[in-house]
């Protein structure tokens, strides 16, 4: 049985049995936050649980690494929709220990997207449009380094009020332990 047809099945029953119940509410965070963290499969349940989140709670963006990349991304863009249109009065940015964006090599996944059938005319094309894919594929060397980028770049943005509180942390992918880098509460005005 392929995956698709596994999650298709399962879902069938999931809502048959009507187990949606348990997770309904509305589209405005209870605790009027957004969270952006990483996509790693390790925080899934682990991050809510050791945050005390709850179904509703928080809107949650995940990324490669927690990282605004572009003041004007998509990252962004979901942040300022949660403050204006979702009511989010505080933005968390939680990294993790041991995160793959740590010390990621561009030419590796260049090479590993060549492996996978990426041409070379495909990246030549690409770098003579002006993207840098070594840049773009970069990652950081310390989790708290790319959390406190992130952190500046959301803070600093301008479509964003001063008064906003962004805070900074660190997870360890194992224990849930949350390691504070950033208050938020002491940039406000």
């Amino acid at each position: 049985m392929s995956l698709i047809s596994e999650i298709l099945n399962y879902n069938e029953q999931f809502v048959a049995k009507e187990e949606y119940k348990e997770f309904l509410t509305t589209k405005f965070p209870d605790k009027k936050m957004v969270v952006l963290t990483c996509m790693d499969a390790r925080l899934v349940e682990l991050l809510p649980k050791a945050m005390n989140l709850h179904n509703g709670d928080a809107k949650i963006i995940k990324n490669a690494g927690a990282i605004v990349s572009h003041p004007f991304g998509s990252i962004m863009r979901s942040i300022i929709v949660a403050v204006y249109e979702l009511d989010a009065d505080e933005v968390f940015v939680i990294g993790h220990y041991d995160c793959g964006m740590t010390g990621l090599n561009s030419d590796k996944v260049i090479a590993s997207a060549k492996k996978r059938g990426i041409s070379d005319d495909v990246i030549t094309t690409l770098g003579h449009s002006g993207i840098d894919l070594s840049s773009w594929l970069t990652g950081f060397d310390h989790a708290r380094e790319g959390i406190e980028k992130s952190v500046n770049i959301i803070r600093n943005h301008p479509l964003l009020p001063k008064n906003l509180p962004v805070h900074g942390l660190i997870i360890d992918p194992q224990t849930g332990r949350l390691d504070l880098i950033k208050d938020g509460y002491q940039d406000v005005e």
